[in-house]
């Protein structure tokens, strides 16, 4: 295949942190033009949904957030990068460059039978999961089947997974490694904070209300963690309306540690 016509795309893995695509790259970027989650939405052709959830993302996979919201005021909400998101988004650009000009290189001495060097990249992990959090496991403890792995959240807050110890072995896992929780939105159940009374889910993470998406069945609910990480929940219609939840209620997610898969790069 000839380079004629290719157009280089760069996806940045930041040091021990996220892979960033080309489409959320470009997010950045409107981002830190328009001001706004929702200006930067329509400048790349994204909904506003879409633009919020790969930010998100990005803050949940990232040791410190990307993207900073600022609520309303005198002069309205809206977003900006931070100096860690301004710093990714830098060198994007350049490297972008860079692989432009290699392109250009490579056409100019391109042989007359088509061939071209090849460059090669790796695959992103794709997941239906919701929530993906990027962790270190703090401890291990191995069980005759089972093992319960000890895991921090890069905004310093505990979660519990339950998996096989052929698991851990297969994983490579070590007290230090890191490694990304996945939970499904319909694994996460909400309850009012100081209501969630006596349980056998064994994580549970207190967080606020920062949206709340109303569907024909059922609703979506994203909690604010802290430190800029974020957990989204379905729940059905009828529980969301029962339970009243509204931006800004105090909420509890409760995730049973057996819900909880873990993934290694």
């Amino acid at each position: 295949m000839t380079l004629r016509g290719l157009k280089p795309i760069v996806s940045l893995k930041v040091i021990n942190g996220p892979r960033v695509s080309d489409d959320r790259i470009r997010l950045l970027d409107a981002v830190d033009s328009h001001g706004s989650i929702s200006a930067a939405a329509r400048a790349v052709g994204m909904t506003y949904k879409a633009a919020w959830d790969a930010i998100a993302a990005l803050n949940n996979l990232a040791e410190r957030p990307l993207v900073e919201a600022r609520t309303g005021g005198r002069t309205g909400g809206g977003a900006a990068l931070t100096d860690d998101g301004r710093e990714l988004l830098a060198s994007a650009k350049w490297f972008q460059a860079e692989l432009h000009r290699l392109v250009q290189a490579s056409v100019a001495h391109e042989t007359t039978d088509g061939f071209s060097p090849i460059l090669t990249w790796s695959p992103l992990m794709k997941t239906s999961a919701r929530n993906m959090l990027r962790c270190t496991v703090a401890d291990i403890h191995p069980g005759a089947v089972n093992a319960e792995i000890i895991l921090t959240v890069a905004n310093g807050s505990s979660l519990v997974a339950i998996i096989t110890n052929e698991s851990v072995t297969n994983l490579g896992l070590r007290a230090g490694k890191e490694v990304f929780a996945l939970i499904k939105s319909s694994f996460v159940l909400l309850a009012p904070e100081g209501e969630t009374g006596r349980t056998s889910a064994r994580n549970v993470i207190p967080g606020t209300v920062v949206q709340h998406e109303e569907g024909a069945v059922n609703n979506e609910i994203v909690l604010d963690i802290g430190g800029g990480k974020t957990i989204a929940a379905i729940i059905t219609k009828g529980s969301a309306e029962a339970l009243g939840f509204k931006v800004g209620d105090k909420v509890c997610a409760l995730i049973k540690a057996s819900h909880i898969i873990l993934a290694v790069e």
